[in-house]
């Protein structure tokens, strides 16, 4: 996630039949993932994660006064704690973001195109008839209805929001197009802002789940637009000399994705406090909310690596996308379900399981 940022959208290696994929070239010279561009905190991430939901459940169940402070640290129903967090992993990301190559990357606009289709047009609306099927019509009286409609609104939340942060490590596990990624994060980060509060009102609506406007665009706002205007003017700023936009590279964006690392990490933590005593008395409930999440995420993953076969996307592309098309922007998704409901609600707990 420290790497500079790529200028070049050319592809390099084309996408065939899935089985064919296996055989791209595997030479003992040069691995399939190059992890000398990446830290031992983002190699074992998902060691890391868990470890972290451990930690936050005991810390909730034992020492339950430090869920009912965290509760009690919010402005405008907003957590304090969680936005400071929220923003520490987003930033980083923002700053990334070098827009002169995203314009030269749009002159190739298929993969930014199909991605954008399925973020926004199709995945959103899978999830919500996802969730409807199983928080309503198959465990819709085990549930009962508050924790259902909590359950379909995160979902509605999740499926809303295309992941932009992580996509950095799996596009470099993948060796993946540097340009690429930045683009469509680039896009995505753009249209967030202008789709993400329709789809989710509409959705809700649809199902007549209350879901407040001024909180939902405060959310999107506080925690989308404002980091990234920040990041292109810090990203701007630095860029006016050669010297600026070195420390920019090789100084500024390594240490922070450090410490991003560490903000996600402890985010997890404390979302899992809160969530302590549900997780610890809903168990049958988790697994109900991961069922459908899970088949979301292969469904999506699916129809996007399908077009990019048909596309003929070359694979250093179709790559990321396809990542990028089947995952969410969990942080944000978590964020604006605590502002709009509380820690402690169903809606909050399907953003993080």
């Amino acid at each position: 996630m420290g790497q500079s940022t790529p200028s070049s959208c050319e592809p390099t290696d084309p996408l065939v039949a899935p089985f064919a994929l296996q055989q791209h070239d595997d030479t003992a010279d040069e691995s399939a993932v190059d992890l000398g561009k990446m830290s031992i905190f983002e190699r074992y991430l998902t060691l890391w994660v868990l470890l972290a939901m451990v930690v936050g459940v005991l810390l909730g169940y034992y020492v339950p006064s430090i869920p009912e402070n965290l509760n009690k640290a919010t402005v405008d129903s907003i957590s304090i704690p969680i936005a400071v967090l929220l923003w520490g992993i987003i930033l980083p990301m923002m700053i990334k973001i070098e827009f002169a190559s995203a314009v030269d990357c749009l002159r190739k606009p298929k993969a930014i195109v199909m991605t954008c289709v399925v973020n926004y047009a199709i995945q959103p609306f899978t999830m919500y008839g996802i969730a409807l099927l199983f928080f309503r019509t198959l465990f819709g009286s085990y549930l009962g209805q508050d924790k259902a409609d909590g359950y379909i609104v995160g979902s509605i939340l999740l499926g809303g929001a295309p992941c932009t942060a992580m996509v950095f490590v799996w596009s470099t596990l993948m060796k993946g197009n540097g340009a690429y990624t930045l683009t469509q994060v680039a896009v995505n980060d753009i249209l967030l802002m202008v789709l993400y509060v329709p789809t989710a009102k509409l959705l809700a609506g649809a199902s007549n789940i209350a879901m407040p406007w001024s909180t939902l665009f405060i959310s999107v706002g506080l925690f989308a637009a404002i980091p990234l205007l920040l990041g292109y003017v810090i990203r701007k700023w630095l860029s006016r000399t050669d010297a600026g936009l070195l420390w920019l590279n090789t100084t500024l964006l390594p240490t922070l994705d450090r410490f991003s690392m560490g903000f996600l990490v402890l985010m997890i933590v404390l979302i899992f406090v809160t969530q302590a005593p549900t997780i610890t008395d809903n168990i049958v409930g988790i697994l109900i909310i991961a069922l459908p999440l899970t088949l979301q995420t292969l469904l999506i993953w699916a129809i996007t690596y399908a077009l990019a076969i048909w596309l003929q996307l070359p694979y250093d592309v179709a790559g990321p996308a396809t990542l990028i098309a089947c995952s969410n922007f969990f942080e944000m998704a978590v964020a604006v379900a605590v502002s709009l409901y509380g820690a402690d609600s169903p809606a909050a707990l399907a953003t993080v399981v």
